[in-house]
């Protein structure tokens, strides 16, 4: 049995042995999943949301610690997240990238309102 992975909102899609962390499946399938700590559950930054019947592993004790109840919501850490079967992952946008389209949205808005 292998495990099969889609990253939205990029809808790339990669195929894994189960026990892969989503962070690992993501850097093979080119996908930018932000973190500062190289993966060891210190940093936070690589929070997704998962999409419901989603095939993970359970959720380990040190992983539910740092998420403080947002996994109920979804959400788990990309490096420790692991693969079972079919998984759909919403990856955040960059926080650089975030900021750059909604500053081009509300320029374009603007624009608009000016015609």
């Amino acid at each position: 049995m292998s495990g099969r992975i889609t990253f939205w909102p990029s809808g790339t899609t990669i195929e894994v042995k189960p026990g892969t962390p989503i962070l690992s499946a993501a850097r093979r399938a080119g996908v930018l999943i932000q973190t500062r700590c190289g993966g060891n559950a210190a940093c936070f930054m690589c929070k997704v949301k998962i999409r419901p019947g989603s095939d993970l592993m359970p959720i380990a004790d040190e992983e539910k610690r740092k998420l403080a109840g947002l996994e109920e919501e979804g959400y788990r850490l990309a490096c420790q997240a692991k693969v079972r079967g079919v998984v759909q992952v919403d990856v955040p946008l960059d926080p650089l990238r975030a900021a750059v389209q909604k500053l081009l949205a509300k320029q374009a808005e603007e624009k608009d309102e000016l015609w």
